[in-house]
């Protein structure tokens, strides 16, 4: 049932109400039984307009034994000073909710309620502990018993939102400035009651002189704080205290880059920078756990422990002292900042893993090519053996004792680029003699060889081989498709006279020009072919230091070329 009701007032009509009987409390005085039944009442409307805990909260049978003992040693030992304290507290708690408050009429109706804590606490409190021969004008009881509840009525006409109060939260008090305000009104009170006890001034002008002393002293601790002229005032010195905490933090982000720098495995580079952390003046130790690693370092054990969530890092800290929410903050924004670059050095690991995958799937796709291009050659010399006769005997024997020696060499070289090892010096063939075989490999295609008149300079037979093979292949199935096809192959020098140039023409239709572009650069989509051996001829091209590209492509001539990059 408790659960379920909901105050009828809202938070400003409680504080009209609390301070409405504070006022009456206040009038009767604290020595009368009525003045301390009302002081109880004014109590219970303060628990449930206090901005601290929500008004849903179940406390605990603990917690509201302590609660009423405190309220009960407070109304037995009621008495003006006690009241007079009191009456600050209210006005900090009032003044350190001003600085959270967005809306200008809420922000006037609690500064309305600031203004009748100070009044009754100059018109009516301090003289009420004013030795009784020092006299104080008798008309400022009337101010307090009259004119002061004008500022609570007017409190309770002003203008507020008619919608209906949502259950109140724990709301957001200024500690320093509540605590700013309760020292100024403490400072306002002993320094009245000091001037009229030791220069027999009046109340009035005690109160007066006070004010103008502290206004003195806060208009000249605002210019020290922040002088002009280029000078730095008490407000950088204190920024610079204040942020002294960071210095520890500072040298332990110098070692998180210093191994994220030189660390590459994560669980490692996890370990070595907690362990910096023990060089922090709160930290004793500590334990960690990432995905599916986890590990400790310093004392696993202390009199606190602190847990910090950054997925997928999550810290326990043991710490010597409780830690205070600033250095929670601190804390964990040194654990994000160390959890992002975990999760950067995963991803690193990951990026490796990957490219060796890459690496492994293209030396598995050339070799896939250069296998087809042996299974072709065999293919045209069982085609051969088919179809010699008795008569061919020895031009076939011929045909075999050239052809078998150049396969073995190719499975040879295919071998090498499984196991990954380099081709030895000496073992690229004759430009004249590797063209030779080429058009004895296709004699029985209709392709034609143009005549090679060049020297027997060395020639990089893989890369050539996996070319001309791939090009071919291409070309004699583009010749299948479209009648009248004549294709071409030429082997020239190089455009500067250095390294050798190969060409495949035939005269048939154009590439489209959207596969074109990515012709030997990337992957493309083709009905025919076109697109994963030319992708992984264009790569081995790149690597040795040649270019595979389309020379020409119009209606009657597309050109493939390879040939050494320019210098």
């Amino acid at each position: 049932m408790l659960a379920r009701t909901r105050l009828a007032l809202g938070p400003e009509s409680l504080l009209v109400a609390l301070l409405g009987l504070y006022h009456v409390a206040l009038a009767v005085g604290p020595e009368q039984p009525w003045g301390r039944g009302l002081w109880l009442a004014h109590i219970g409307l303060l628990i449930l307009w206090q901005p601290f805990v929500e008004t849903g909260r179940r406390l605990s049978v603990a917690e509201l034994a302590l609660m009423g003992a405190g309220i009960l040693l407070l109304t037995l030992g009621l008495n003006d000073w006690l009241l007079i304290f009191w009456t600050a507290i209210l006005s900090a708690l009032v003044g350190g909710r001003v600085l959270f408050v967005r809306r200008r009429r809420q922000r006037i109706f609690l500064l309305l309620a600031f203004g009748y804590l100070l009044g009754a606490l100059l018109a009516w409190q301090v003289p009420q502990v004013v030795p009784r021969e020092m006299a104080v004008d008798p008309a400022l009881s009337p101010v307090f018993i009259y004119a002061l509840p004008l500022l609570l009525l007017s409190m309770l006409v002003w203008p507020r939102s008619r919608e209906e109060a949502p259950p109140r939260r724990a709301e957001m008090v200024d500690f320093v400035y509540s605590l700013f305000v309760f020292l100024l009104l403490a400072v306002l009170v002993l320094g009245t009651l000091a001037f009229m006890l030791l220069d027999r001034s009046g109340y009035g002008v005690a109160v007066a002189s006070t004010v103008f002393i502290m206004a003195g002293l806060l208009f000249l601790l605002a210019w020290a704080w922040d002088p002009r002229g280029g000078f730095s005032g008490f407000g950088v010195l204190f920024s610079r205290y204040v942020l002294s905490v960071a210095l520890p933090f500072e040298q332990w982000m110098r070692r998180l880059t210093y191994h994220a720098e030189f660390e590459v495995d994560p669980e490692r580079f996890l370990g070595q920078t907690l362990e910096e952390m023990l060089a922090l003046p709160w930290v004793l130790g500590g334990t960690w756990a990432a995905e599916h690693r986890h590990g400790a370092f310093g004392l696993a054990d202390g009199a606190f422990s602190q847990r910090f969530e950054c997925p997928p890092l999550n810290v326990t800290l043991f710490t010597r002292h409780k830690l205070s929410p600033a250095l929670m903050l601190h804390f964990h924004l040194l654990l994000r900042l160390l959890a992002e670059f975990y999760l950067a050095k995963l991803r690193g690991r990951a990026l490796q893993q990957m490219s060796y995958i890459q690496a492994v799937h293209e030396t598995g796709a050339r070799l896939t090519h250069d296998v087809k291009n042996l299974l072709q050659s065999l293919t045209n010399l069982c085609h051969a053996a088919e179809q010699a006769e008795a008569d061919d005997a020895e031009a076939f024997q011929a045909l075999m004792q050239r052809q078998l020696p150049l396969i073995t060499q190719r499975l040879r070289q295919a071998l090498d680029k499984l196991e990954q090892r380099p081709a030895a010096d000496g073992e690229e063939p004759a430009a004249g003699s590797w063209w030779t075989a080429l058009g004895q490999r296709y004699s029985g295609e209709a392709v034609t060889f143009a005549a090679w008149h060049g020297g027997e300079q060395p020639l990089p037979a893989g890369l050539f081989d996996m070319v001309a093979e791939n090009l071919l292949q291409n070309a004699l199935s583009k010749a299948a498709r479209e009648m009248d096809l004549r294709i071409e192959v030429r082997l020239l020098p190089g455009a500067d006279g250095a390294g050798l140039e190969l060409q495949v023409e035939d005269s048939g239709s154009p590439v489209p020009p959207e596969l074109a572009a990515e012709l030997g650069r990337a992957p493309v989509s083709s009905a025919h072919g076109l697109g994963i051996g030319l992708y992984q001829a264009g790569r081995l091209a790149a690597e040795s230091g040649y270019e595979l590209c389309l020379a020409a492509n119009e209606p009657g001539r597309v050109c493939f070329s390879l040939r050494p990059l320019s210098r």
